[in-house]
């Protein structure tokens, strides 16, 4: 009886941590069925928990592009690797609005996003986990950096000192 009393201790605070990390965390099936949608992903869509379980991310969110996706994440499924979306490679995944609107710059929220393979009982791949990264100062101020530079070079030009 102590040992199940443990387990289900360590399982309410193991649900607690995923529900209070600053991560999206999204589990969906082989079929993209939505099965854990924590409350970083209700805040920043508006959808709870209830709303998204067991229906289709791709019927949800009809702005991903499913065969992207659907090919990223096959490695992750068939292969059982590890996979990883950077927002220099796609801004987002999830169109959330940028939290900061007032005095962030950029109007949706940048997302690097981890791809994870959920092996069941059978040793199968079955469900894979997806955590969300918002990243949006990151690529706000790589992207000031990157106009500075151009701004840099545009004034050497002029000026002849760029010149060698």
């Amino acid at each position: 009886m102590d040992d199940l009393e443990d387990d289900l201790a360590e399982f309410h605070w193991m649900m607690d941590m995923l529900q209070t990390v600053d991560v999206g965390i999204v589990v969906v099936n082989t079929d993209f069925q939505i099965r854990v949608w924590n409350a970083f992903m209700e805040s920043h869509s508006g959808l709870l928990p209830s709303q998204v379980r067991d229906r289709n991310l791709f019927h949800l969110f009809p702005e991903i592009d499913e065969k992207w996706l659907r090919n990223k994440c096959r490695p992750v499924f068939e292969l059982k690797n590890r996979a990883f979306i950077t927002w220099e490679q796609r801004p987002y995944i999830y169109k959330f609005p940028n939290y900061r609107p007032i005095t962030g710059t950029e109007d949706f929220m940048f997302q690097n996003v981890t791809l994870s393979p959920l092996t069941g009982a059978t040793g199968n791949v079955d469900h894979m986990c997806m955590m969300i990264y918002d990243v949006t100062d990151v690529a706000a101020n790589k992207k000031r950096a990157e106009a500075v530079e151009v701004t840099l070079n545009e004034l050497k030009e002029k000026t002849g000192h760029g010149r060698k």
